[in-house]
C-alpha cells in the first residue's frame, strides 16, 4: 500500500492533489449538468446537440495543439496553470449565472464550451508535465496514476452530486459550484514550496520550435503506434456523455439521479484502473494492448445489456479499461521523451486523444439518434478492438525483430 501512494511523501504533491480533488469534483458536476441541460432542457433529447457541444469543447485540443505544447515547454508552468485555472473558473461562473437566471440558450452553451476548451487546451499539457516538477521522474508514473485516482474519485462524487443538485435547485448551481471549486487549485498553487520544485528543462527559442514536436514523434515508431491507438479510442470510444445520457434517457428512461449514478458507476471502474496503475513499478506496452481489448469487450457488453444494472456493471469494466489505456500511454510517452520535448509530445497526445472528438462525437451522436444508443456503443467497441489490433501488430513486429537479432550470432558462426 505504501508503494501505491508513494508520491504523497512530497509536500508539494500533497498540496497539489488536495486542491485538484476539489476542483475535479466541480468539473465532473459541470460535465453532467451540461449534458443534462442540452439533452433535456435546451433540446428534445438530441444526441447530435450533445455531440456538437463535445466537438466544440474538445476541438481546441487539436487546433491549439502546437502552441499549447510549446508554451508548456518554454514558460513557467506554475504561472501558466494559475492563468488557465482562473480563466476556466470565470467561464463556469458566467455560464452558471446565465442558467440560474433562465437566460441560457443552446448557442450560449456552444460558445462557452468552445472558450472552456481553448483554456483547457493550454492547461492540459502544462498540468500533465507539471507533475514531474512536483515529484521528479522516479515517481512520475506513480504520480500520474494518483492524479487519475483523484480525477476518478471525483468522477464518482461529481455526477451523482450534480444529479441531486439538478433535481433539487436546478442545473445552473452545478456550474456555479464548479466555478468556485477552481479556487482550491489556485490556492494550492500559491502554497507550493518553490524551493522543492524540480523544474523541467525549458525549450530554447528557435525557428521551427512548433514543428520540432511533430518531427520528434514521427521519428519514433513506438510513439506513432501509441498515438494511432489513442486516436481510435479517443475519437470513437471516449464519447461517454453520449453513450451514458442516451442509454439513460432513451433506453432505460431514468431521471437525473439515475443518469448521475451511471456516471458514478463508471468512475468506480476508472478509479480502480488508476489504483492498479499506481501499484505498477513501470508502465508496459502490453498493458496498453490489454486495456484496448477490454475496452472493446466492455462496450460490447454495454451495448447488449438488457437492464439498467447490467449496463452499469459494464460501465465499470469500460472505466477500468479506458483508464488503463490513458494512464499507460501518458506514462510511457513522458518517460521515453526528452524533458525539453515533453510539453509538445504531451500536447500531441492530448490533441490526438481528445482532438478527434469533433470528428467522432457528431458521428456517434448521429448513430445514436438514427440507429439507437446501442449501435453507438457498437462503434466504441469496434474502436477498442481496432486499437488492440494495432498493438498486436506492433508487438509481433518487435518479437520478430528480437528473434532476428538473436539469430545473428548463430548466422555468423
Amino acid at each position: 500500500m505504501r508503494r501505491v501512494f508513494r508520491s504523497l511523501r512530497s509536500f508539494n504533491y500533497r498540496v497539489w492533489a488536495a486542491g485538484a480533488l476539489v476542483s475535479n469534483v466541480g468539473t465532473w458536476m459541470q460535465c453532467a449538468a451540461q449534458d443534462w441541460l442540452v439533452l433535456t432542457q435546451l433540446t428534445d433529447h438530441s444526441a447530435s446537440a450533445v455531440g456538437l457541444v463535445m466537438a466544440l469543447q474538445f476541438g481546441p485540443q487539436l487546433l491549439l495543439m502546437p502552441w499549447s505544447g510549446l508554451a508548456a515547454d518554454r514558460f513557467n508552468q506554475r504561472r501558466l496553470l494559475m492563468m488557465t485555472q482562473a480563466a476556466m473558473g470565470t467561464l463556469s461562473l458566467i455560464l452558471g449565472i446565465l442558467t440560474v437566471t433562465g437566460l441560457v440558450e443552446l448557442w450560449h452553451v456552444d460558445v462557452f464550451a468552445f472558450l472552456f476548451g481553448c483554456s483547457a487546451a493550454l492547461d492540459a499539457p502544462v498540468r500533465q508535465t507539471f507533475v514531474a516538477e512536483l515529484v521528479g521522474d522516479a515517481d512520475l508514473s506513480n504520480a500520474i496514476a494518483l492524479n487519475s485516482t483523484s480525477f476518478n474519485a471525483a468522477r464518482m462524487i461529481g455526477p451523482a452530486a450534480a444529479g441531486l443538485i439538478i433535481a433539487s435547485v436546478g442545473t445552473g448551481w452545478a456550474f456555479l459550484f464548479n466555478g468556485m471549486s477552481f479556487m482550491a487549485v489556485l490556492t494550492s498553487l500559491s502554497l507550493l514550496r518553490k524551493s522543492e520544485l524540480r523544474p523541467n528543462a525549458r525549450a530554447h527559442r528557435a525557428k521551427g520550435g512548433i514543428t520540432e514536436g511533430f518531427r520528434y514523434v514521427w521519428s519514433r515508431s513506438d510513439l506513432r503506434a501509441t498515438l494511432v491507438m489513442l486516436f481510435l479510442i479517443g475519437t470513437f470510444g471516449l464519447n461517454f456523455p453520449i453513450f451514458i445520457s442516451t442509454m439513460a434517457v432513451g433506453v432505460f428512461h431514468t431521471d437525473a439521479r439515475g443518469f448521475g449514478l451511471l456516471s458514478s458507476m463508471m468512475a468506480i471502474g476508472t478509479m480502480s484502473g488508476a489504483l492498479l496503475a499506481a501499484s505498477r513499478e513501470r508502465p508496459r506496452f502490453g498493458a496498453l494492448m490489454a486495456g484496448a481489448a477490454i475496452f472493446g469487450v466492455g462496450c460490447t457488453l454495454a451495448a447488449l445489456a438488457p437492464n439498467y444494472w447490467l449496463f452499469a456493471a459494464a460501465l465499470v469494466m469500460i472505466g477500468v479499461a479506458s483508464l488503463t489505456v490513458l494512464n499507460t500511454s501518458n506514462a510511457l510517452m513522458q518517460l521515453s521523451t526528452e524533458p525539453a520535448m515533453r510539453g509538445r509530445v504531451m500536447a500531441l497526445r492530448l490533441g490526438v486523444a481528445l482532438g478527434g472528438t469533433p470528428i467522432g462525437a457528431p458521428i456517434v451522436g448521429w448513430v445514436a439518434d438514427h440507429l439507437g444508443p446501442r449501435w453507438a456503443l457498437g462503434v466504441g467497441a469496434a474502436a477498442g478492438f481496432a486499437a488492440a489490433a494495432v498493438a498486436v501488430a506492433v508487438m509481433s513486429r518487435r518479437n520478430a525483430e528480437a528473434a532476428r537479432h538473436a539469430s545473428l550470432p548463430h548466422a555468423a558462426e
